[in-house]
């Protein structure tokens, strides 16, 4: 076996409450394979020193200017918001914002190291309600008066999907599987119009979700 060793996930904590960031360090005291942070809602942008970002929603507004411009920078940063159990709409609105995680404040140690290693992977963490609730709200359809016939896929369309839905970008699934960054952006086009969602980050969790990744791709025409 190989001794190698995994390098750390670089997590960047926003936050301004200096007690509450050695509160959170603490849970990864303990564990190498996270190596946490703290920024304040400025120094933040004066690093790419991260593979997550971990935003407090106690910032307020100014947690979405500091997704807004972390998202001007790197479009494919990846973010996770912090709040209360009871707040789903802040949830929900950080999540179609852009972040790709939302944990509750009172979760245990390994919640949030679950957490961050699902989104660094490419994933989208949140509980199972906030998701279905998600859904529906992007996708614009109630789930009980959603079409009971079986989406159908090119394979194309599939492989440009299971990269999208690990995080990459239009770019990146273009130079990956040979095709033009414009050919990607039309299948990206034609899989939203497909599920009845308006942006990637609601194909990405309508994708998992729905476990449409496994279905059996139709003929390319």
């Amino acid at each position: 076996m190989s001794s190698a060793k995994r390098n750390p996930i670089r997590v960047a904590v926003v936050e301004s409450d200096p007690l509450r960031f050695i509160g959170l360090r603490a849970l990864f005291e303990d564990d190498p394979g996270f190596e946490i942070t703290g920024c304040s809602p400025t120094s933040i942008f004066k690093t790419q020193a991260y593979e997550v970002v971990l935003i407090s929603s106690r910032a307020g507004r100014s947690m979405y200017d500091i997704m807004t411009g972390l998202k001007a920078i790197n479009p494919s940063v990846r973010i996770i918001t912090t709040g209360t159990s009871l707040n789903d709409e802040l949830a929900i609105r950080s999540l179609k914002a852009g972040a790709k995680g939302y944990i509750e404040e009172s979760s245990s140690a390994e919640e949030f190291k679950q957490a961050i290693r699902i989104v660094n992977e490419g994933s989208v963490w949140a509980s199972r309600h906030v998701i279905s609730k998600f859904i529906e709200l992007v996708t614009n359809v109630p789930a009980s008066h959603s079409s009971e016939r079986p989406l159908v896929f090119s394979e194309r369309e599939r492989e440009v999907l299971r990269l999208l839905v690990s995080g990459r970008s239009n770019r990146e699934i273009g130079s990956e599987l040979g095709i033009e960054e414009r050919t990607v952006k039309a299948h990206v086009t034609n899989l939203l119009r497909k599920t009845g969602v308006n942006n990637r980050i609601a194909l990405s969790v309508h994708a998992l979700t729905h476990s449409m990744l496994g279905l059996n791709p139709a003929e390319d025409v």
